[in-house]
């Protein structure tokens, strides 16, 4: 029986280091994102109903993120329509991959773990988190947004410390020799618990 545990956490907080470090230690790990960005590609299953939706989208065989949000920019109903066609798209993904899992653990990497409930269907949580001031260096390191856009980013995403206080583990990540211990103590909780099941 595999056991199902959700990775959460906010931008900058570590969280796809800290999934590596479960693939590391032989835990099966989906990316929500990663979902997404095969469900846009050419051929994806996303490609086709949102065509239909927005044709403006649609580019080199594929949707594009940027057309999407300028979309979104321009049309308020617009993220509910993509967020009706993507949603059940990337379940069936998740799905499809716990049924093909056959390690001990699958951790599923899910930005918006609790801000859409899909929490109640794991059977354990782990938030990511930083201080925040690593968090703003981190992200502004990458040189692909402005402190504005980070702030608004920060201001639609659940406060850190209600993410925290709704999960089963805390993985602080300020040292990547700290998250990597915590990350096993975790594991270590998981397999033992499993062996006396």
């Amino acid at each position: 029986m595999t056991f199902v545990l959700g990775l959460t956490g906010s931008i900058g907080m570590g969280k796809s280091t800290t999934a590596q470090m479960f693939a590391d230690l032989g835990c099966a790990v989906w990316d929500a994102d990663a979902a997404v960005h095969r469900l846009y590609a050419p051929g994806g299953a996303a490609v086709r109903p949102i065509a239909a939706e927005f044709p403006d989208a649609i580019e080199d065989g594929g949707v594009s993120r940027a057309a999407l949000k300028r979309i979104i920019a321009a049309d308020e109903t617009a993220l509910a329509r993509i967020e009706t066609i993507v949603h059940p798209l990337v379940a069936a993904d998740r799905r499809t991959f716990l049924a093909r899992t056959e390690t001990d653990i699958a951790v599923l990497d899910i930005p918006l773990l609790f801000e859409n409930g899909y929490d109640a269907a794991m059977d354990a949580t782990v938030c990511v988190t930083a201080p925040s001031d690593i968090q703003r260096a981190r992200v502004l390191e990458r040189r692909t947004m402005s402190e504005a856009q980070l702030d608004a980013i920060i201001a639609k995403q659940m406060p850190d410390a209600e993410k925290r206080a709704r999960a089963t583990w805390i993985i602080t990540t300020d040292t990547l020799e700290h998250a990597r211990t915590q990350v096993q103590a975790v594991v270590d909780a998981i397999r033992k618990d499993a062996t006396h099941a």
